[in-house]
């Protein structure tokens, strides 16, 4: 087959223009094309009033060579990829079991590709199941209860389980390992569409049942899931890892381990540190959520357009360089979603973003975030990064009430550095509750003034983003890892050998998809030093 990329149709397209588009650009006759199939689809938005889309397409032709040698040096024809994963390997007889620390996207990866390969693991994650965890989820939501180790970061699905359930990510991807995430992710119950949109997304309801049927896959290949098991401690030898302390006093016994805790196990990064383990400050940023209705975006991003099925709802990724050197940026944007609370720790606010798969919600959310580094903001100590995530989470805390309230400002007060007393047009969607303060209180000078330079920056390019009743709720603080768990060229600790730090919490990605294909990685590194 030969990938046709770069088709351009109008928005409101029929069927058949698709085939004769084809038919059209390859310079063939109608019966030449025996077949097709949509490999990506896009949309270009440049112009709002003639709005395109934008296609890739699989064709089989009668003459496949003739045509491909007719436009041969054209980037846009050429022989369809081969995007089928091949395992590196197989287990052999009485292999030692491997355990994956953590059930997030990376830890479930890591554990479906073992399990493939026929490595039956342990996974340990010290939350629940994704059912029981949704639950103890809402009640810091609904009611102001906070489950230190069932909420937003922990627990089956990891963080991305309650978020937008974005499937892209700019990556380098030779081995189309992403394609394999996505494909297995169809397999467990996602849309078949997300093989072929530009910007797929999920949504947490999905998440939710695709998670669950992925366990039910790992199971029924040998692998094992230990739940409400924290690991505590970690037994190192000679330079490299024996087993596995576990909270409740038992000890798990193994040389090989993928560390896929997520970005907010704070108590593991203290643990691995006072182990001796390598593990470095890395840069991350901290900022806030802002919201504003959908329909504001979508008239910005699509004009008389806005509304279209073929659309959806808009989203928009900001960026921009300040006079103090500091760097704003929009962060994980939520179409048609919510500010969701995100705290892992008692005392302290966090805020993230989610969205269900149809977007429909009346509210567009995004984090503001400002980049901060270790040289400049939080030198001397590896985990320096941790302590003041929960510096400004706790000021947050306060600042909210106390009550795990977030604290929250419309951005004409923010600009005019006053607290806010009423809230305008756009109504905050943060649950448990939003109390109207001063978000200067809980955000470093730097950020605040970086942020006043910027929002009349993107207010420019999208009408009414620095709109006076826009609404800003503190503070986004978990926008990555504030650690780097270092590791080599084989994918290994770089001091302690078996032990193999993965995805987002390791810092090594940032999102579903990057997470869940270092998972793979990592998975792949591990098995072949098994049968080394």
């Amino acid at each position: 087959m030969l990938r046709l990329s770069d088709l351009k149709l109008p928005l409101d397209h029929p069927a058949e223009a698709l085939p004769a588009a084809i038919i059209e650009r390859l310079a063939i006759a109608p019966a030449e094309l025996l077949s097709f199939t949509i490999a990506r689809r896009a949309n270009d938005a440049r112009r709002k009033s003639a709005i395109l889309m934008v296609y890739s397409v699989d064709v089989e032709l009668a003459d496949e060579a003739a045509t491909l040698a007719r436009f041969e040096g054209d980037t846009h024809v050429r022989p369809t990829p081969d995007t089928g994963y091949r395992f590196v390997t197989q287990a052999r007889p009485g292999t030692t079991r491997p355990v994956v620390i953590g059930a997030g996207p990376c830890g479930l990866f890591a554990g479906l590709i073992l399990a493939q390969m026929g490595f039956r693991p342990i996974i340990l994650d010290r939350g629940k199941v994704v059912r029981e965890r949704t639950k103890d989820t809402w009640g810091l939501w609904r009611r102001g209860v906070l489950h230190p180790e069932s909420n937003v970061q922990f627990g089956e699905g990891g963080a991305g389980t309650f978020s937008d359930g974005k499937l892209y990510s700019q990556i380098k991807d030779p081995r189309f390992l992403g394609r394999k995430v996505l494909t297995e992710f169809v397999k467990a119950g996602a849309p078949p569409e997300i093989l072929t949109e530009a910007h797929p997304h999920i949504g947490t309801f999905r998440l939710v049942t695709m998670v669950e049927s992925m366990r039910e896959t790992i199971q029924s290949l040998g692998g094992e899931y230990r739940w409400e098991h924290r690991v505590d401690d970690i037994a190192i030898e000679d330079g490299r890892v024996r087993g596995l302390h576990i909270h409740t006093g038992d000890f798990i016994e193994t040389d090989r381990v993928v560390l896929a805790v997520g970005h907010s196990a704070r108590d593991t990064f203290h643990m691995l540190h006072d182990r001796g383990v390598h593990i470095e400050a890395k840069p991350f940023s901290i900022g806030v959520r802002i919201e504003h209705p959908q329909s504001w975006i979508d008239r910005a991003r699509f004009g008389p357009c806005a509304g279209h099925p073929d659309l959806g709802a808009a989203a928009y990724s900001l960026s921009h360089h300040c006079a103090n050197g500091r760097s704003v940026y929009s962060f994980c944007m939520c179409p048609g979603g919510r500010v969701v609370a995100a705290a892992s720790e008692p005392g302290r606010v966090v805020t993230n973003g989610m969205s269900q798969y149809s977007r429909q919600e009346f509210n567009a959310n995004s984090g503001l975030v400002v980049g901060i580094d270790p040289e400049r903001d939080y030198p001397g100590h590896p985990l320096a990064g941790v302590a003041l995530q929960r510096h400004w989470e706790e000021r947050a805390y306060v600042a909210g009430g106390s009550t795990y309230e977030a604290p929250g400002q419309r951005v004409g007060d923010f600009l005019a550095a006053r607290p806010s007393t009423a809230f305008g047009e756009v109504t905050p969607s943060y649950k448990p509750g939003v109390h109207l303060t001063d978000l200067a209180s809980c955000l470093p000078d730097f950020a605040v003034e970086a942020l006043r330079e910027a929002l009349p920056v993107f207010g420019r390019q999208i009408p009414r983003y620095d709109d006076p009743d826009a609404m800003m709720t503190g503070v986004e603080t978990r926008t990555s890892s504030p650690v780097r768990i270092t590791r080599g060229k084989d994918l290994q600790s770089l001091n302690v050998a078996g032990l193999y730090p993965a995805g987002e919490g390791a810092g090594y990605a940032g999102g579903i998809l990057s997470a869940a294909v270092d998972g793979i990685k990592v998975a792949e590194a591990l098995a072949l030093s098994l049968n080394a």
